[in-house]
């Protein structure tokens, strides 16, 4: 998430444009959908100018933004070899880019779950989001009911929260509570990853949040991008690998999905050394 500066759009289109997929029922709760094209980069819009996620063009799998791209920091407490094996959930669609990235790249059992069905079409019309199968999944509900069905509980490896309103403001879930829930998803091995950012957050308050669910010792975070956001991973069991396992890691994790993770190392620490 970040704010988006003037001029940037050539192309301006909305979820219910003349020839996109339209819904039969639009809602009036909802803010409209609609993205900007930026040169060789597509981004999606909550009906205002702040970014809720970005595509290129060229390369719709690929990760943009490099808070999106450290959300994936999760990788370096896993076996490589056992990604495949492993399910994601992604609380918000945004752009589709995790979703995408986990499905697509990973090949992970994926699912994301979205409040906005305008979101859904939108990602499916301009972002390239494939079609639901086998081991793509999408559920229109609000995060914070469907987090709380005994389904999901213990099955999820990787957790991605980057859940924010079309003002961009806060983080629309952030509370102890919440965060608890999260922890209550996660398999032993598995990690949330969430994205901290917003003029009216406070990341001390959240961090303190995280740590009351998860513990202390199992929280790190990122140095701020330019950007201002801020990515925090917490642990479901935490542990304290040896930087040569995670310069390893890093290593595959760049050859094999080409993310840059040898930076991630440089810049991310626990919170409790």
């Amino acid at each position: 998430m970040r704010a988006q500066g003037g001029g940037l759009s050539q192309r301006f289109g909305t979820a219910f444009g003349d020839n996109r997929p339209i819904l039969k029922k639009r809602t009036h709760t909802l803010p409209e959908v609609n993205f900007s094209d930026d040169g060789p980069v597509r981004h999606l819009h909550l009906g205002t100018e702040w970014i809720q996620g970005s595509m290129y063009l060229d390369e719709p799998n690929a990760l943009v933004h490099e808070y999106i791209q450290r959300m994936m920091a999760w990788l370096l407490f896993v076996e490589p070899d056992s990604v495949k094996d492993r399910q994601a959930v992604q609380l918000g669609l945004g752009a589709g880019s995790l979703t995408k990235f986990c499905h697509k790249v990973l090949r992970m059992k994926t699912t994301a779950i979205e409040l906005n069905p305008q979101v859904l079409v939108a990602c499916r019309g301009w972002f390239k989001l494939p079609a639901e199968n086998a081991r793509l999944q999408v559920v229109l509900a609000d995060a914070a009911q469907e987090m709380q069905n005994p389904k999901w509980w213990g099955t999820v490896d990787a957790l991605q929260v980057d859940l924010y309103d079309h003002e961009a403001a806060a983080p629309v879930l952030d509370s102890l509570p919440f965060y608890n829930q999260c922890r209550r998803m996660l398999t032993p091995q598995g990690c949330m990853t969430v994205n901290l950012f917003g003029r009216a957050s406070s990341f001390a308050r959240s961090v303190e949040k995280i740590s009351a669910a998860f513990g202390k010792e199992a929280v790190w975070a990122f140095k701020p991008t330019r950007e201002g956001n801020t990515v925090v991973l917490a642990q479901s069991t935490p542990s304290r690998p040896k930087r040569e396992v995670l310069m390893a890691r890093a290593d595959i994790i760049e050859a094999q999905w080409g993310l840059p993770a040898s930076k991630w190392v440089r810049v991310f620490k626990p919170m409790l050394t």
